[in-house]
């Protein structure tokens, strides 16, 4: 399905926390849908007016706290607001018209949890602009056999990308929605696995480089990010996260790869030999499918400016990229360049010492595109046309940043440090 969510989490803004509802996917569920907003439809578009909230029933509707008016053939707010789609699992393409015939429109708009797909879109008064971009839907459910054994709260506050919905988050000063279809498609796939610096966080302030990523690529490519919050690669193994991983992967998909900061914790003496070998241990199993992988080294903590935080884990991962013949984006290296540029506004780039906040993960985020610009991916032939060049010793000026925050807000740290 899809989904848009008002709230992520009930101790924000006293909104109540939806239980986890996934359900196993039939071959009767409907893969396609076209939606008219504010206007009567042709033959084959479905209505959607201020008055249609999401139903089981229906299968689709705005999501309760949208308050949202018609105007000219569109749906209009100052707030943010949220559409759900009842979606089996799979990769969609999301076709979507914005603008009013009467005012000015900006829309940013973001997917399940928080994941950015356009930004800040502008249209002058009777302009419309049409776009598109990819979704990845999932379950835990494990073809075959099995499933992902997900945490807490991945079943409350981060129910979004597990659930059977497609979640759209319309955002910015006036988003203005025309018209919207989403078909399933297959197209290549980058799955991410990683700790909570490249996962999908569910509120503000707290972001990752995993979150950002999806905007920087054309229509022709899904990312799918397995990441959590806390995790060891030793963990994600534990969790059939990569097993899950593995039954979706076709060959030519991507698995992106980043661990580190919670690995470092474990203090036996074969810890960082046994780092190793699980990460052998994922590169075979990538490959054995077709797939590519891909190492990111961790970004350093705020700390890692003055001394090093990670131990000799970055360099184990370059010392596996050399052994196996494997692509490596050291964005460790490239982190600590970010950094120093930033100088006196670093502490803007982040919420604490680890996690990243919006502008840090979006600066983290051009770092990964550019590693796969220089590595010379195949890959790098979705990055959009307006990616031209990032150069981390000059990273985008702090005072002129902007990102629409999204609903809700927690002070609680994320999993792992």
């Amino acid at each position: 399905m899809i989904r848009l969510l008002l709230c992520p989490i009930a101790a924000v803004s006293g909104c109540a926390v939806a239980l986890m509802c996934v359900t196993r996917v039939g071959a009767e569920e409907r893969t396609d849908f076209k939606f008219a907003f504010g206007a009567a439809a042709a033959p084959g578009v479905i209505s959607v007016w201020p008055t249609n909230f999401y139903s089981n029933t229906a299968g689709y509707g705005l999501e309760p706290g949208a308050r949202v008016t018609a105007s000219g053939g569109c749906i209009t707010s100052t707030n943010p607001f949220y559409f759900s789609i009842k979606l089996p699992e799979g990769n969609y393409r999301v076709t979507i018209t914005l603008g009013d015939p009467t005012d000015a429109s900006s829309t940013t708009i973001k997917t399940e949890l928080r994941r950015l797909m356009l930004y800040h879109i502008q249209t002058p008064p009777g302009k419309f602009v049409t776009r598109s971009f990819i979704v990845n839907v999932r379950t835990p459910e494990i073809a075959g056999d099995g499933e992902v054994r997900l945490k807490p709260r991945e079943k409350t506050s981060e129910q979004w990308d597990w659930d059977d919905k497609l979640t759209l988050e319309f955002n910015d000063t006036r988003p203005c929605l025309r018209s919207l279809t989403v078909v399933k498609v297959d197209v290549p796939t980058v799955f991410l696995l990683g700790d909570s610096t490249v996962c999908d966080q569910p509120v503000e302030p707290w972001n990752s480089w995993g979150q950002m990523l999806p905007a920087f690529f054309k229509p022709d490519i899904a990312v799918a990010n397995h990441a959590e919050s806390g995790e060891t690669i030793a963990d994600s193994l534990s969790r059939n996260r990569f097993e899950k991983v593995f039954s979706l992967m076709k060959p030519g998909d991507y698995l992106f790869i980043q661990f580190g900061h919670n690995d470092m914790k474990n203090k036996r003496p074969d810890a960082l030999e046994q780092y190793k070998v699980d990460f052998k241990k994922v590169i075979a199993g990538t490959r054995a499918r077709g797939g590519i992988p891909v190492l990111v080294t961790s970004m350093e903590r705020k700390a890692g400016v003055a001394h090093p935080t990670l131990e000799g884990y970055p360099e184990a991962m370059r010392e596996v990229a050399r052994e196996e013949h494997c692509p490596l984006i050291d964005l460790n290296q490239m982190s600590l360049v970010l950094y120093r540029a930033l100088g006196t506004n670093l502490d803007k780039a982040f919420v604490d010492g680890t996690h990243q906040d919006n502008y840090g993960s979006y600066e983290l985020a051009q770092c990964i595109v550019a590693g796969i610009k220089q590595d010379h991916l195949p890959l790098a032939k979705y990055i959009v046309d307006d990616f031209k060049r990032f150069d981390p010793a000059h990273p985008d000026p702090v005072a002129t940043f902007y990102m629409p925050a999204s609903p809700g807000y927690s002070t609680v740290k994320p999993l792992g440090n």
